[in-house]
């Protein structure tokens, strides 16, 4: 039986999709009160979000990340595609784990052509795919890293708990993986759904971002905060205000040379007051890049963007 146990908690190699038909997606905008459907026209919105897909990625391999580039189809349209790490997750022992997704048009985004290209063109070792997507027909879902923040090393899932993460298959994932579960609900300053965990929160190798206002019940909140400190984690409590920004939605990576870096938007990036920067560069160096077109209408931010890739390479 398959047991996701690594060593390292982040990885220098990226998955990123060039988007063709960025847009606000209607399918989802009921579960993600992130998204705003302003007005704008589809050529200057898909423009925009190009410009600042191909800024991001030049950033990212500036400071020496390897990011793997793929370019989405035209047709079907999926207005979500440039955030992968919602429908697949790659592991260290070679295992491709596909996800269920609540949104009929964002499951045409998942796409095996990439396997085998990340298998012939950068010599990925891949074992086995496991995929949970069936379980949409029954109405359930579990979209991959967004909603489970992972800690890699002490082999832990954070789970915010909603219509896109579902217990019955977090609990099957927690089988399959050998992770053990810290679920919880959350809610924004109005009440509403936390839709995707990595929206409220961060886990880097020594450290955690999070919003723990955003966890109401003081038992769950204790539990978190717990977990965090037992694992070794400094936690870096951030406001409602800075995860409307995106400040939780941040990934920790590194280079080839192994220096470590905390990659995020401008837009969150400077929602952080300065001690709150300071401590997270004591840490690592700071990433950060607009996405302003892509966070408004996609409700999604940086770490979004970015399916981290920990399948072994051949030599």
């Amino acid at each position: 039986m398959f047991r996701d146990i690594q060593n390292n908690q982040t990885t220098s190699h990226i998955m990123m999709i060039e988007p063709q038909n960025f847009g606000f997606n209607e399918q989802t905008a009921t579960s993600n009160v992130f998204q705003k459907n302003v007005g704008l026209d589809k050529e200057t919105i898909q423009n925009n979000a190009i410009k600042e897909f191909h800024q991001f990625v030049e950033k990212l391999r500036k400071h020496g990340i390897n990011v793997c580039v793929f370019k989405d189809y035209p047709i079907p349209a999926t207005p979500d595609s440039i955030f992968p790490n919602n429908w697949v997750s790659f592991h260290e022992d070679g295992t491709i784990i596909l996800y269920p997704m609540l949104a009929e048009n964002r499951r045409l985004e998942r796409r095996s052509d990439i396997f085998m290209r990340l298998k012939s063109k950068s010599r990925f070792f891949i074992k086995q795919v496991k995929d949970y997507s069936a379980y949409e027909n029954d109405g359930l879902f579990l979209e991959g890293t967004g909603s489970i923040v992972l800690d890699r090393v002490n082999h832990i899932a954070y789970a915010v708990y909603s219509s896109r993460t579902h217990h019955k298959i977090l609990e099957e994932w927690s089988k399959f993986t050998g992770y053990s579960i810290c679920g919880f609900d959350a809610k924004n300053e109005n009440g509403s759904e936390i839709y995707h965990t990595n929206v409220l929160m961060c886990i880097a190798d020594q450290f955690a971002v999070i919003c723990l206002d955003a966890i109401s019940n003081p038992q769950e909140r204790e539990m978190v905060v717990d977990t965090l400190e037992k694992s070794g984690k400094k936690i870096i409590s951030i406001t409602f205000e800075q995860m409307n920004h995106f400040a939780g939605n941040m990934l920790q990576v590194h280079n080839n040379e192994n220096k470590h870096f905390l990659v995020m938007s401008s837009q969150a990036y400077e929602s952080l007051t300065a001690e709150q920067q300071k401590e997270l560069k004591k840490f690592n160096k700071i990433i950060h890049s607009p996405l302003d077109t892509i966070e408004l209408l996609g409700g999604g931010s940086a770490r979004c963007m970015m399916a981290e890739i920990f399948l072994p390479q051949k030599p």
